[in-house]
């Protein structure tokens, strides 16, 4: 067998692989010449370059696994990979402890001027009243996430006799307490932190997570740091905010666009840049090299991988059954976990039906990975979902039961969370997914992709129209519509199919319509 590793790694990593296969390291090869070498390889080994397109991975012929040795794998197409069955693997854990001092010792550079001092003094000058800081003892450091990278974060900060609150709807109130830490909401974290640090992951849901809105909220002695990934903070308004001095400053280590050499955030003197910094530290380069290639090792050899990103291999038999209701836990999980309130505490998945007869580990990974994916730092898998649900103090409770009335499968997800207990069920009928329980209403809603209000109202006449006018007015389309009701003139659950995205100030204005209770928008 033949390993290419195609970038640099720690020399520990290399020897694991000469374990078990011939070694190739090409560092620096353009994508041409990857693409025509790749074919006779039965692994493959990178970091942020070159990027593992489609292209590369088809011309792949032997490749089984693909190995990044950090934590994001932006560069490497995972849906051909999967495709082909390949495996894709990473190394979530290598760079967390790099990543949180990197963390910190930014937060002491922005908060005692160390850069612009330095540069001053180099540059024959002696300032010191112009550089007087602030001590961070005894001050409050909010934290946005709190995996890996944030609790160790947390726990450094703790030391440092700092007080830490967090932001994280995922993560379990136990779990922050016994850290030492605080659960609030992000306006809170917001208003009252002296410090905030970002450690979550891109998604659609946090990009633009901090704004020019959430940056107005921030004490004008604030300080924001974000060494997790550009784009969850918008630059403009960050700089804005610096310049404009509406906070003191702020230290960012990711950018939307790298190399970032000319990014905005740069030619802000109160801004204190690094360039992607997080994980590079000999020890960091280390772990996640030695975790890639014992994974790589792993996967050659016919073992499972720790890490793997994409679907694991599921047997045959059971494949053939509980595939098609992958995407139904997956569905539930997403609309579930988007119209629920309050901070997660336990999660209960029912499965009703032929399914109950079977390993539904599967199934559970999918739901688990609705969950937290769209926060988590980590991809979530078979390999991986119990762990990072543990990580997160989530209680994750399984019941089956053979038995079922009204359909011939079923999957529930139930959460219950601080402000009460929500449940969605969905099924599978004529191959398509089809949600048919919110709490307590049966519903029959097909649950393909795009926008949905999910709103609990009184049934009364006239409530829907006023509705629909007031969706229509600003010109989204509704394409659907399915109502529950528990009784005539009592409470009542409507689901409506939007094509567009509603905007967020017309469904503030759903919720002055009387006897409207919520309206929560979905997105599946």
């Amino acid at each position: 067998m033949k390993v290419l590793v195609a970038d640099k790694i720690a020399q520990e990593g290399i020897e694991v692989l000469q374990g078990v296969a011939e070694v190739d390291v090409k560092a620096g090869l353009s994508q041409k010449e990857l693409l025509d070498i790749i074919g006779s390889y039965d692994a493959l080994v990178v970091r942020s370059q070159p990027k593992v397109t489609a292209d590369i991975i088809e011309a792949g012929a032997r490749l089984q696994v693909i190995g990044r040795a950090g934590v994001g794998v932006d560069n490497i197409d995972i849906k051909t990979a999967t495709r082909r069955g390949i495996v894709v693997v990473n190394a979530p854990a290598g760079n967390t402890i790099s990543t949180a001092e990197h963390t910190l010792a930014l937060m002491m550079s922005v908060a005692r001027n160390i850069p612009q001092a330095c540069s001053i003094l180099k540059g024959g000058e002696w300032k010191r009243q112009e550089y007087t800081g602030t001590e961070i003892s005894n001050k409050t450091l909010g934290i946005i996430g709190l995996g890996r990278v944030g609790s160790e974060v947390a726990r450094r900060a703790i030391g440092l006799e700092m007080k830490v609150i967090v932001h994280d709807p995922f993560v379990s109130k136990d779990y922050v307490q016994n850290l030492g830490a605080e659960l609030v909401s992000l306006d809170d974290l917001l208003k009252t932190s002296d410090f905030i640090t970002i450690h979550t992951t891109l998604t659609n849901t946090t990009e633009g997570l901090i704004g020019q809105k959430q940056l107005a909220m921030l004490k004008p002695s604030a300080y924001i740091i974000n060494v997790a990934r550009g784009g969850i903070v918008d630059e403009q308004a960050l700089y804005d905010a610096v310049e404009q001095g509406k906070i003191a400053g702020a230290a960012v280590d990711v950018y939307t666009q790298e190399p970032a050499t000319d990014n905005i955030l740069i030619s802000c003197d109160r801004i204190i840049t690094t360039p992607h910094l997080g994980a590079s530290t000999n020890e960091a380069q280390v772990g996640v090299a030695v975790t890639v290639a014992e994974q790589v090792s792993s996967v050659l050899r016919g073992m499972p991988a720790k890490y793997a990103v994409n679907a694991p291999i599921i047997p045959a038999e059971t494949l053939s059954v509980l595939m098609p209701f992958i995407d139904v836990a997956a569905k539930v999980g997403e609309v579930v976990s988007q119209i629920a309130e309050g901070q997660l505490d336990k999660v209960v998945i029912s499965y009703n039906g032929e399914i109950a007869n079977y390993d539904t580990a599967t199934l559970k990974a999918s739901v688990i990975k609705a969950l937290v994916d769209p926060i988590s730092e980590e991809h979530v898998n078979l390999i991986n979902a119990n762990v990072i649900a543990q990580g997160r103090g989530l209680k994750v409770l399984e019941l089956k039961d053979v038995n079922i009335e009204n359909y011939v499968n079923m999957i529930t997800v139930e959460l219950t969370t601080s402000d009460g207990t929500t449940k969605v069920g969905g099924t599978l009928m004529r191959g398509e997914t089809h949600i048919v329980l919110v709490n307590n209403y049966w519903v029959d809603v097909v649950a393909t992709g795009g926008y949905w209000m999910f709103s609990d109202h009184l049934d009364r006449p006239g409530l829907i129209g006023t509705v629909a006018s007031t969706i229509g007015v600003v010109d989204v389309n509704i394409s659907s519509m399915q109502v529950g009701r528990l009784k005539p003139r009592g409470e009542a659950l409507m689901i409506l199919g939007l094509d567009e995205p509603l905007p967020e100030k017309q469904r503030q204005k759903l919720l002055t319509i009387p006897d409207v209770y919520n309206a929560k928008l979905v997105k599946l």
